[in-house]
């Protein structure tokens, strides 16, 4: 592995992006369908600033998605267990010329859900199916744990990345110079943990949970700048996130303070829906919101339009894919253009 081969940041310029088809019953339940049309709506949107490729597990549910999908979707058929492509898709490394892909190991979440090989397996196919070689990295790590800067830096809550369900075997010292290697970083900023919601073990307070990304409650928006959550007053997160943005400062990073989180009631439960999970394609920025809290979507919005100038800012509303612990950025992946 070469390190004049890096990860760009997200907001830079795209080839197309990956999208994975929801398919798994027994996670969706009744909200499949819904779901689906979640998917969808963000397919397309996406599609009006770049092309997308759709992946379904069966030729069934190509047929189902072509009907909703525009046609600068791509449809394609490809063995996979789940939908969410920023977790297990493939990390794209480019020095400007060639790219190459890395494909790290994929546990489901740290072993959260069983019969998920098909999933483990997706990043390669995808990336030969767009003719990129591909190189394994034995390091558990899912895309949406961590965020880059494109300029050697990335971010990453501790709490997730080297849980002891899913990097048990590797010292941190040993999985950070593998993560290094294989992205062209110069530096992991290791935060303590990730939000509290998002780290709970425990079924009958939330549906899923991925024991703390970081593209729940962070982003990068520039070469050692971010955008970040900052939790009210008596949020059980506000010390954490507190914490964490003077770790950041100290290490010269420039954090902007978003003070909007979105969330929802669902069988007596409260989701997060967080504004955050945004996705950066090329123009845009594609962000949900769950409509539950009209006038703070409003001002969430134009808080993002403020700070975006030079973006679209896309709102897609959705409540499937949150109970499913995820929103826009989790359903997507980029491939950088070269």
């Amino acid at each position: 592995m070469s390190h004049k081969l890096h990860m760009p940041a997200e907001w830079e310029r795209h080839e197309r992006t990956l999208m994975g088809w929801p398919c798994r019953v027994s996670s969706w339940e009744h909200t499949l369908e819904q779901g689906r049309s979640e998917f969808a709506a963000v397919a397309n949107a996406i599609a009006q600033f770049e092309p997308v490729t759709m992946v379904c597990a069966e030729e069934i549910h190509a047929v189902a998605a072509r009907k909703v999908l525009s046609s600068d979707v791509s449809v394609v058929v490809r063995p996979m267990d789940g939908s969410w492509l920023r977790d297990n898709g493939p990390l794209f490394v480019t020095d400007g010329q060639s790219r190459r892909a890395r494909h790290f190991r994929f546990n489901a979440w740290g072993e959260r859900h069983a019969n998920r090989d098909r999933d483990a397996r997706l990043g390669r196919t995808l990336a030969e199916d767009l003719g990129i070689s591909v190189d394994d990295v034995d390091v558990v790590l899912e895309g949406g744990a961590v965020a880059i800067d494109g300029s050697g830096l990335m971010v990453a809550p501790e709490g997730c990345v080297m849980h002891p369900s899913r990097n048990w075997y590797l010292t941190k010292a040993v999985a950070e110079e593998r993560i290094k290697e294989a992205l062209g970083l110069s530096k992991i900023i290791w935060l303590g943990q990730g939000l509290a919601e998002d780290t709970v073990r425990d079924p009958d307070r939330m549906y899923y949970g991925t024991d703390g990304h970081a593209d729940l409650f962070f982003c990068f928006i520039g070469p050692r700048r971010a955008l970040m959550l900052k939790a009210g007053e008596g949020d059980p997160n506000a010390p954490h996130l507190e914490a964490s943005k003077a770790l950041l400062q100290r290490e010269g990073v420039e954090v902007v303070d978003f003070p909007y989180m979105s969330g929802f009631h669902d069988e007596g439960r409260w989701i997060i829906a967080p504004y955050m999970n945004f996705y950066f394609c090329n123009g845009a920025a594609i962000v949900p919101v769950a409509g539950a809290e009209p006038d703070k979507d409003k001002e969430a919005l134009a808080y993002l339009m403020k700070l975006f100038p030079d973006r679209q800012i896309v709102p897609v509303t959705m409540r499937a894919a949150p109970r499913q612990g995820g929103a826009i950025h989790c359903m997507t992946q980029q491939v950088p253009a070269l």
